[in-house]
Order: structure tokens, then C-alpha cells, then sequence
């Protein structure tokens, strides 16, 4: 039986994440923009149909309520509709480093799924970590079914290792947007014109991308398959892989930025 797709949707806050997913709800037609509710601090470009106001709407609950605003304004958001929300059946929180623990005591009665997007999600190509531990199944059903126009959705076994996920895919994009950018750069430094190493670099990485995607080996793989014995591809290779360089790199990298969101849950406990 295919779950039920929450139709009836509260947003409470909608920046850049999601935004872009409700944009990608209604362009693919899961859901409708007149059926979407946002409260927002101030209005956003936002899709034809969908409501906005500094307050939520008066009637019954919907079928979900997506806490989308800065992790850090949860306590306000619960002074000011927190009674409101609990009468909801689904909370979905995209907030990064709330725990499940932290919302359920905030928000007693919801079946509670906690969700980590990545940007892409506005074009279908993202990525979507989920994570619940006390909800029922009709509701994970539920939740999985909302975010599938998204792209690819995971569900994580346990809320640490969402944690980890979610470091790697919620802000992977960021840093391939850096590794995209220093690559044109590295085409400057030979003498290729700034715009025209900028496309390249954008290019090449579409291109390498949508192959490893379609592959059936890995990209490890196919980057020794590029590299010629000797070639001018492996004299690059060598720098990247000499003492794992570039693995120590982005490891440091995602430890960072997941050390971060240690603390802001443990920020968000007290």
C-alpha cells in the first residue's frame, strides 16, 4: 500500500532549505501551494499559493508541521506555538543538532521525524537523511513518501549517526562548491582566463559526477582508470594521494563541521 503523503503542510520558517524544498514539493505536485502555511519574520519569494504570515493559521492542524527556522529560536517557537503544534500528528524538523529527545520534550503528542536536507534538494538531486526512533511506521511511511521528489532519502539506524550522515550529505555541497571553486583557481595559477577556467572547472565536475553516478565501480576506480602509468593525470594523483592527503583533508573537514553540531545539540539540551 503506498503511505499516505502529508497534504496539508506548516512551515515554520523557510530560509534557503526549505525553501528549496518546498519549492521541489509543489513543482513536482506532492504538494500544492494553497495547502502550505508559513510563518515567517519576513516574506519570501515563495511559490504561487502558498500563505505566509508572522503567525500561524487559525482551523485545525495539518497533516505536518516542519520546523525549518535557525536551531537557536526553538525555546521562541515554543512559547508562541508550541500548544498549536503538539496537535499536529507528524513534526518533521530539519533542525541541525536538535535531538529527538529535545523535541519530544518540547513537543509532547507529534510522532516526531527528524530530517537533514542537502541543497540540491530544489532540483530533485539531493539528498535526505532521516532519522526516528519513537515514531510509528505509518508516520516514517509518511515522511519517506513527502521527501522522495527530493531525491535520494536514507533513514539512519541510530540519532548518532544521523549525525554523522548528515554532516557528510547536509553540508557535502559546500565544500564540492569550495573543491569546484579552488579547482579554477589551480586553472588560473596555469594561465587560463578566470570565466573560461570557471566554466571548465563547473563542467568537468558535472560531467565526472553524472559518470561516477552511472558507474558500476567505484569512483576510486575510475579515477586510476583516467590516470595513464606515468601519464600527466597520475603525476596530479600522487599529490592528492601522498599520505592520504586528501582523505586527511576532508576528514578533518567533516570531523569540524560535525563537532559543530555536537554542540549546538548540546546547546540546544539546556
Amino acid at each position: 500500500m503506498t503511505a499516505a503523503v502529508p497534504r496539508r503542510l506548516w512551515l515554520i520558517g523557510c530560509g534557503n532549505i526549505g525553501g528549496a524544498m518546498l519549492s521541489r514539493w509543489i513543482e513536482s505536485g506532492v504538494v500544492r501551494g494553497d495547502a502550505v502555511d508559513v510563518v515567517n519574520r519576513h516574506d519570501r519569494d515563495l511559490s504561487d499559493g502558498v500563505r505566509q504570515a508572522r503567525s500561524l493559521p487559525d482551523g485545525p492542524p495539518p497533516d505536518a508541521v516542519m520546523l525549518a527556522m535557525k536551531p537557536q529560536q526553538l525555546d521562541e517557537i515554543v512559547a508562541a506555538y508550541g500548544e498549536r503544534i503538539r496537535q499536529a500528528p507528524i513534526l518533521i524538523s530539519i533542525l541541525a543538532g536538535v535531538e529527538e529527545a529535545t523535541l519530544a520534550g518540547r513537543f509532547p503528542g507529534p510522532a516526531i521525524i527528524r530530517a537533514m536536507p542537502n541543497l540540491p534538494v530544489a532540483l530533485g538531486k539531493g539528498v535526505v537523511a532521516l532519522y526516528a526512533d519513537g515514531a510509528p511506521q505509518s508516520a516514517r511511511d509518511a515522511a519517506a513518501a513527502l521527501m522522495a521528489p527530493l531525491g535520494l532519502v536514507e533513514w539512519t539506524a541510530d540519532e548518532a549517526m544521523f549525525g554523522a550522515v548528515g554532516t557528510l550529505e547536509g553540508c557535502g555541497p559546500a565544500f564540492l562548491f569550495r573543491f569546484i571553486d579552488a579547482l579554477a583557481k589551480a586553472g588560473e595559477a596555469l594561465g587560463v582566463p578566470a570565466d573560461q577556467a570557471a566554466r571548465l572547472a563547473l563542467a568537468t565536475v558535472d560531467g565526472a559526477a553524472s559518470m561516477a553516478s552511472g558507474s558500476d565501480v567505484t569512483p576510486a576506480t575510475l579515477a586510476d582508470r583516467v590516470a595513464s602509468p606515468g601519464g600527466s593525470t597520475r603525476q596530479g594523483l600522487n599529490v592528492l594521494d601522498r599520505d592520504d592527503a586528501l582523505v586527511r583533508l576532508m576528514t578533518e573537514t567533516l570531523q569540524a563541521a560535525e563537532r559543530r553540531g555536537r554542540e549546538m545539540a548540546a546547546a540546544a539540551k539546556r
